[in-house]
């Protein structure tokens, strides 16, 4: 047992002799003895430790026994420690009445009868030791409820973590499935078509000018099916920390003229239009294949949503930094939904029919922070969205070792 767990007990006498006298009857291994040779010594020690029990000297100079009782009575501290009272007094004064009004629990006389002291003293620290081991227990006992509670939050997180997981998979299975469906489905009828016009010994239907439509179709569809599968490999690498990022020195300007013109063409069979606003040439360190496919996501959005009116890419160096900004004026994004869309699997929605697998601008924004950059999005519903992709331009160690 460590001495913070040894009971302590108080005793108070004015003559020295006393106090040594008594501590020898009551010292043991398992209690702490504190002496007091006045009332007031007796105050200054209630303050600073917690007694199993206080053994006080009724006819004391100054402070006696009774007003020392009297004021460990009054204060919530010290209310609850047993008072034995020791007195030298005849019995006919009557003081054990008086010591038990003052709440005392026992009296004894002097000369004192070392056994009946012992084994009452023995009581108390009995009673002191058990009211310690409740407290620790009780404080166990809270200690592990709180644990319990704790872990209970923790599995009912975990559970709600693994159902929201299950219905995602759940989701993304049925969202690959429908989505590969379609380009599947048009190679299916396009091959039952051409194995129909063999059959029949149609060979017009194979001519030159057919082949090259029949071609162009099964082109759109493979590079649909691969755009799909290249988006759920970009995310098991992000999620795995093995995407890799291939800095080498990139003019802004000239990839963003490449990909807008390679564009262009499909704005206009939407009825958009789409402009790059002129810019001095912006360089920077970066994985240009990265890049491209982030703006490339960030036009296709903006013209699938940006309801036939014009879309526009404009830059803006500032600094270390270089922003591109995609505008549409389209229906425009709720605010509510502004993080929302670039959480995986979450899509946007025109004339109610989903689009992808929404992982798009899950994939961008994570590009955009391996570059050490961001990809945020302002938007004012009804008035159209604005996509910004902000990169630095500051020169990348594995940029300068190439130039030099």
């Amino acid at each position: 047992m460590s001495e913070q767990e040894h009971s302590k007990i108080l005793i108070v006498d004015d003559l020295p002799e006393n106090l040594q006298a008594l501590e020898a009857l009551l010292r043991h291994d398992q209690r702490v003895i504190h002496q007091a040779s006045s009332g007031e010594d007796a105050l200054a020690l209630l303050l600073q430790h917690e007694f199993a029990l206080a053994i006080l000297d009724v006819q004391m100079p100054g402070m006696n026994g009774f007003e020392l009782a009297e004021m460990m009575r009054s204060t919530s501290r010290t209310r609850h420690i047993p008072i034995v009272f020791v007195s030298a007094a005849g019995r006919e004064l009557d003081y054990a009445f008086k010591g038990y009004e003052t709440g005392a629990v026992d009296f004894m006389y002097k000369p004192l009868d070392s056994d009946a002291v012992r084994s009452k003293v023995n009581v108390f620290v009995a009673l002191d030791q058990q009211r310690r081991e409740t407290a620790r227990q009780m404080i166990a006992l809270e200690k592990s409820r709180q644990e319990q509670e704790t872990l209970l939050r923790e599995l009912n997180q975990t559970q709600q973590e693994l159902q929201r997981s299950l219905k995602m998979r759940d989701e993304f299975m049925s969202l690959v499935a429908h989505e590969l469906r379609t380009p599947l489905n048009t190679l299916f009828l396009e091959t039952q078509m051409r194995s129909l016009q063999l059959k029949r010994g149609n060979t017009a239907a194979f001519g030159p000018q057919q082949m090259e439509g029949m071609i162009q179709r099964d082109e759109r569809q493979i590079k649909s099916m691969i755009r799909l599968i290249d988006d759920m490999l970009d995310v098991s690498r992000m999620r795995s920390g093995k995407l890799s990022i291939r800095p080498a020195q990139v003019e802004l300007m000239h990839l963003l003229e490449r990909v807008v013109s390679d564009l262009s063409l499909q704005a206009a069979t939407t009825g958009n239009s789409l402009t790059l606003l002129p810019h001095a040439p912006v360089t920077g360190c970066w994985d240009e294949f990265r890049v491209e496919q982030v703006i490339v996501n960030l036009l296709t959005n903006a013209l699938r949503y940006g309801c036939g009116e014009p879309v526009q890419v404009s830059v803006e160096r500032d600094g270390d930094l270089v922003r591109i900004d995609v505008r549409d004026h389209g229906k425009g994004i709720a605010p509510a939904d502004l993080e929302r869309i670039f959480e995986p699997y979450e899509r946007g929605a025109r004339n109610g029919e989903p689009k992808g697998l929404g992982l798009g601008l899950y994939i961008s924004r994570q590009l955009a922070i391996s570059h050490g950059g961001e990809l945020r999005v302002t938007s004012t519903p009804g008035e159209g969205s604005t996509f910004s992709l902000v990169l630095p331009c500051t020169e990348h160690p594995v940029c300068a070792e190439a130039d030099a």
